[in-house]
């Protein structure tokens, strides 16, 4: 009779877990149907396989700012090399100026609506009242020979037909001329613009997207052939870059790559100053000083000056000019270089400039080069401009201004140092492991975003950063899921830019790290990552199979949710049953008939919405011989009692009402005050996707239980993550917002 009641119990606990199982959706279903086939170019680990292959593009260009009219006009010869194992008859050039053009596709895809009572500043952008004439203005394309080259502009794209057929191993070199007139950003707010300003009548420039330049050809897509429209960046080879930019000889000019000239260009004290300032790792030099810009903003000399910059294996160049700027430097120890932090700004970004700015560029390479990979290059700049924060190799464009009085607010610090680490940080991602920022974000602007996080937590306590923990994506979470987008989805359909591609992707990449991998693995397949793809072009595929590689976590399931579907973190509370082991002796018949009800759940009237009660007994009894089967040995059974003597059982029921499986984070508060933190695996919803029970042992009387107290998992309603349930309870009121 004792084995019968035991098989019925069994059979009854079994049904009803099966009748609570809800229809499998594959949460745990491996990426191998999503992702690419690994092959030669590259493999199922996530490394570059054995035949990977990149295009290279190299420049020789002489650009001239005029100061007079706001235009450039500059000529370039591109040399392109042909790694591929394609034969290519025709090249395709980006023109992302002509984004501005009259009548582009930009212009005529964007949405507007009138609206009462608007300031004339939105109006004059949203019937695109302002007399620009944008856009690249192609004077030539020719052969090496002077022979003009047959090309067509397909809005922001130009093909160039060339006269032979390019092989693998070839190269081919061509010049194109051209001319544009540079965009006023109180006008229109680009990632390249000029700043006017009425006090003294002088320009800054920050130029960008300047040069016709080669898109991307790889074993992924081909050309990459996505217009620019104004979200989506971009995806640009690897190339070495010899640059001649003419300016006003009182302009001050940061660019990417070396100067070659300083001896040309500079004044005898801040050619000094220069060199002090590559062996001056304690605080930045002041290369050209406030009192100096200030007198060449009142003198406005007409003679001009060239600047010579080279960069190697860069995917871009961008420059920085204006007879306003201030300039300072400072060196930083990053394995065996010394690369130069410097900043340009003019006297409006005084006092904040010359404090923050330089000392953010070096957290940004100490932080950034530990995470990733030492900083390569040799220079890393950061430029004074308004509403700006944008990234070029070794150099970007960064917001952040004071009052007129020199005055400025915490929140303006805060905003300034952010956008300098992020922007620096982008040197990394995407100018290092260069992913094709128009068809996927979230590689640059998402990891960028999670590294920033790490730099501004070490670097900056006294400041609340929050953009990248889960806590802070909360109410985005909660709110219209048709707002929302995968983030696997291409940036021009994105809605909530950065709520996703930046802020949800770092929150994922936080996850990881503090949560469901620990900061060690999570560290090393990061670097590993980077180490891969450094100077190479990974898609998706290859992060998530590295970040798995390096660790021996599956992480197929986080991919699945966080990143192919809009699903959120709500788990749930159902249920919590206190038990205690009985003492006495007691018929196991009657205690198994008595108990059955409780342990299939169904308890009838009985309530368990607190530990008022006290616990309810239970019983055990000695194993059956039966149950031993073919083997000889036997369990000392008193033993395994004694373990349970005393102690307090719990057995949680747990509900996924977001649809999003994660880890389960248990806080338990005990009744002498102490607590405890325990941590399980997603894995434990890989049978029951919406439900779970699990029982825990306790030496303590538990007072209370909560999941996710620290909101490290961005469990979206707070509500019924309490037991027993508090009214009123809220993930921003009783539960604090904690980093570790």
């Amino acid at each position: 009779m004792k084995r019968l009641v035991i098989v019925a119990l069994l059979a009854i606990t079994h049904t009803a877990l099966a009748q609570d199982a809800p229809k499998w959706k594959g949460k745990f279903e491996q990426l191998d149907q999503k992702l690419p086939t690994p092959n030669e170019y590259r493999s199922g680990s996530g490394a570059p396989g054995p035949k990977y292959w990149q295009q290279k593009a190299d420049y020789v260009i002489n650009v001239e700012l005029n100061d007079d009219n706001q235009s450039i006009t500059g000529s370039e010869t591109i040399t392109y090399t042909n790694n591929s194992p394609d034969v290519l008859k025709f090249l395709w050039l980006q023109l992302d100026q002509n984004n501005l053009a009259k009548g582009s596709m930009t212009e005529a895809t964007r949405t507007s609506a009138v609206r009462d009572s608007a300031a004339v500043k939105v109006a004059a952008s949203t019937f695109n009242l302002y007399d620009f004439d944008g856009g690249f203005k192609i004077k030539s394309v020719k052969a090496t020979d002077g022979s003009a080259l047959p090309f067509i502009i397909n809005y922001t794209m130009m093909r160039i037909d060339l006269p032979q057929p390019l092989n693998p191993g070839q190269k081919v070199s061509f010049s194109v001329a051209w001319n544009y007139n540079i965009n006023n950003g109180l006008h229109q707010r680009e990632r390249t613009q000029y700043e006017f300003f009425p006090d003294d009548g002088n320009y800054a420039y920050v130029i960008a997207q300047w040069f016709p330049r080669m898109c991307v050809y790889d074993d992924y897509e081909g050309w990459q052939n996505k217009q620019f429209l104004g979200q989506g960046e971009f995806a640009l080879p690897f190339g070495d870059y010899k640059v001649k930019i003419t300016v006003p000889a009182d302009h001050i000019v940061g660019a990417t790559g070396s100067l070659q000239n300083a001896s040309q260009v500079l004044t005898k004290e801040q050619l000094d100053r220069f060199e002090k300032a590559k062996s001056s790792f304690d605080k930045p030099v002041i290369i050209a000083t406030q009192d100096e810009a200030v007198d060449r903003e009142k003198t406005k000399v007409k003679e001009k000056k060239t600047w010579e910059f080279h960069a190697d294996n860069v995917r871009d160049f961008a420059f920085a000019t204006s007879r306003k700027y201030i300039w300072d430097a400072q060196a930083v120890k990053i394995g065996n270089k010394t690369p130069l932090a410097m900043s340009f700004y003019p006297k409006e970004g005084n006092p904040l400039w010359q404090i923050e700015s330089t000392k953010a560029v070096k957290n940004a390479l100490e932080v950034y080069s530990r995470m990733t990979i030492d900083y390569p290059y040799p220079v890393a700049i950061s430029v004074h401009a308004a509403h700006q924060g944008m990234e070029y190799p070794m150099i970007c464009f960064n917001y952040g201004r004071p009052a007129r009085d020199g005055s400025y607010t915490p929140q303006v610090r805060k905003g300034m140092v952010g956008v300098i680490v992020h922007e620096v940080g982008h040197n990394f991602f995407p100018m290092i492991v260069n992913n094709d920022e128009r068809q996927t974000t979230w590689m640059d602007e998402g990891i960028n975003t999670f590294v920033q996080l790490v730099t501004e937590i070490e670097r900056y306590p006294d400041i609340d950063f929050d953009r990248g923990k889960p806590a802070a994506l909360v109410p985005y979470l909660k709110g219209d899921q048709n707002m929302m987008r995968p983030l696997m989805t291409n940036s021009e359909q994105v809605i909530q830019f950065g709520a996703e591609q930046y802020a949800k992707a770092a929150a994922g990449l936080f996850m990881l790290r503090e949560t469901v991998m620990g900061r060690d693995l999570f560290d090393r397949s990061f670097k590993e990552y980077a180490r891969r793809w450094a100077f190479k072009h990974p898609k998706p595929a290859d992060f998530f199979r590295t970040m798995e590689d390096a660790s021996a976590v599956d992480l197929d399931w986080f991919w699945n949710g966080w990143f192919y579907t809009t699903d959120v973190n709500d788990q749930s509370i159902d249920q919590v049953k206190w038990y205690k082991m009985r003492t006495e002796e007691k018929s196991i018949e009657k205690d198994v008939k008595a108990k059955a009800g409780d342990l299939s759940g169904k308890d009838g009237d009985k309530k368990f919405d607190n530990f008022n009660n006290g616990p309810e007994p239970f019983s055990l009894v000695n194993t059956d011989p039966r149950m031993y089967g073919e083997f000889r040995g036997t369990i000392d059974d008193k033993a395994i009692m004694g373990k349970l003597q005393g102690k307090n059982i719990y057995e949680i029921t747990l509900s996924n009402k977001g649809g999003l499986v994660m880890p389960v984070v248990i806080q338990w508060t005990f009744k002498d005050g102490s607590k405890e933190i325990e941590r399980l695996p997603a894995e434990i919803w890989r049978i029951n996707e919406t439900k779970v029970t699990k029982v825990f042992v306790k030496e303590k009387e538990v007072e209370s239980i909560v999941l996710d107290p620290n909101v490290e998992l961005a469990d979206v309603n707070a509500s019924d993550n309490v037991f027993p349930k508090k009214e009123g309870s809220s993930k921003f009121g009783d539960f604090k917002n904690k980093s570790k």
